[in-house]
């Protein structure tokens, strides 16, 4: 770990625990967390360590030993993670994915999983395709009514897994009610917060005892790192993370966390854009004749736009939405965006805009795309950070030329 230093305001302490006064606001925290200059330069950037290994003092004398195990980089970055948290305990991981198989090693073969049904399709795969292959069995569970949460606890239930907004169909969970149900039965909750960062809430504090984020998206908001996080109080939780994550070894390089971290520095200031722009382009939809649903917190229609309110401090950066028409009006809305380009994932500067039935959500079985209303014409929506009216306008094209060639609706010809 990190050593110890007393004059320092941000960095670890010599329990590795970061250190973050409360004083500070997000966007000084994401500037100078994990961040402090190094020591034997004086460069105000931290340097990259590509380094593998470290020369000890004596034997068993370190501060880093090897870089499965730790390293400067990795060190700084979860540093960064934990204190946007407001956790003791932060992780880097080689992807989102590894992150969730990391955390579910937690538990024991014959362990029941709780998971809210709406949840990203990379989960999914993993909780039905892997976890049950060793014996962790997932219930599914559509955790908007927290109250169903009681139905389903078994005497071997030990984890609940939530994605708020669930992923795409953006419904809520509300985290502190359920958290209050799961540790009255002697649950762990964990709460993906990717979809809105921790600057637009903060899982932990709602009574979460673990978050995660694919760091690939809004965290390092930049579409060229491959990464996943998570941040936790719970000493005895984070111990076993630990050990895990030095164990199975799924750890990012020094070169993606140092790209991560500087992605963080601009996490506040984009995720503000991030938010202003889909709220537009939300506003947009709804009133667009070529469109039959939107699907956003930040509007009124949205069914928990309430409990967005209370829960969320904005509303984030994707919006989903039902094309009139079938998945053959979807296919060309997608090939004919010139700024939202066709692509899976999400959380970066650029737009993006891609078909959950047939793209994130397609190892899904038809039946249960249908039941979690992953219809074969919505389309979900990364807004970027690019000017507002731009990305209007392309939509604007886009959909009028889509939906004017539904078999049901003629061409409109000028003379």
């Amino acid at each position: 770990m990190s050593p110890a230093n007393a004059k320092t305001q941000f960095g670890r302490d010599d329990e590795g625990i970061a250190v973050a006064p409360a004083k500070y606001g997000f966007g000084t925290l994401a500037i100078h967390a994990g961040a402090e200059p190094d020591a034997a330069t004086g460069a105000v950037i931290p340097p990259l360590s590509l380094s593998t290994t470290f020369k000890q003092k004596a034997v068993g004398d370190f501060v880093f030993e090897y870089s499965r195990s730790d390293n400067p980089n990795r060190a700084n970055l979860e540093t960064a993670i934990a204190a946007l948290e407001h956790g003791k305990h932060g992780f880097a991981f080689s992807s989102g994915s590894a992150t969730t198989a990391t955390i579910l090693n937690t538990l024991a073969p014959g362990s029941h999983v709780i998971s809210v049904n709406d949840v990203y399709g990379g989960t999914h795969r993993y909780l039905n395709k892997v976890a049950h292959s060793v014996g962790i069995e997932t219930t599914f569970v559509d955790l908007a009514d927290v109250d169903r949460l009681r139905d389903h606890v078994r005497d071997n239930t030990r984890l609940v897994w939530v994605e708020t907004p669930t992923n795409p169909t953006l419904r809520l969970v509300d985290i502190a009610a359920l958290a209050e149900i799961a540790h009255a039965a002697g649950l762990y909750v964990a709460v993906d917060n990717t979809f809105l960062s921790p600057y637009f809430q903060s899982p932990l504090d709602l009574g979460a005892d673990i978050v995660v984020h694919s760091a690939t998206k809004y965290i390092n908001g930049h579409s060229d790192v491959v990464m996943g996080v998570a941040a936790t109080n719970d000493d005895a939780l984070a111990s076993k993370v630990r050990f895990l994550q030095n164990a199975i070894g799924a750890v990012p390089s020094p070169f993606d966390c140092y790209q991560a971290q500087r992605g963080i520095k601009t996490l506040h200031l984009r995720m503000r854009q991030h938010a202003l722009n889909a709220q537009q382009v939300a506003e947009f939809l709804e009133q667009s004749a070529q469109v039959d649903s939107v699907i956003y917190p930040g509007l009124q229609s949205h069914p928990q736009h309430e409990l967005a309110k209370r829960q969320m401090r904005g509303f984030g950066g994707m919006v989903s939405f039902r094309i009139k028409g079938d998945t053959n009006t979807a296919d060309r809305f997608l090939q004919r965006t010139r700024l939202f380009t066709l692509a899976e994932s999400l959380g970066g500067v650029e737009s993006l805009a891609e078909l959950p039935a047939r793209m994130t959500h397609a190892g899904l079985a038809p039946e249960e795309r249908n039941e979690l209303g992953i219809t074969e014409n919505l389309i979900r929506l990364s807004v970027g950070v690019e000017d507002a009216d731009d990305l209007i306008a392309d939509l604007t094209q886009a959909l009028q030329s889509a939906v004017a060639e539904n078999d049901d609706q003629p061409i409109a010809i000028s003379l």
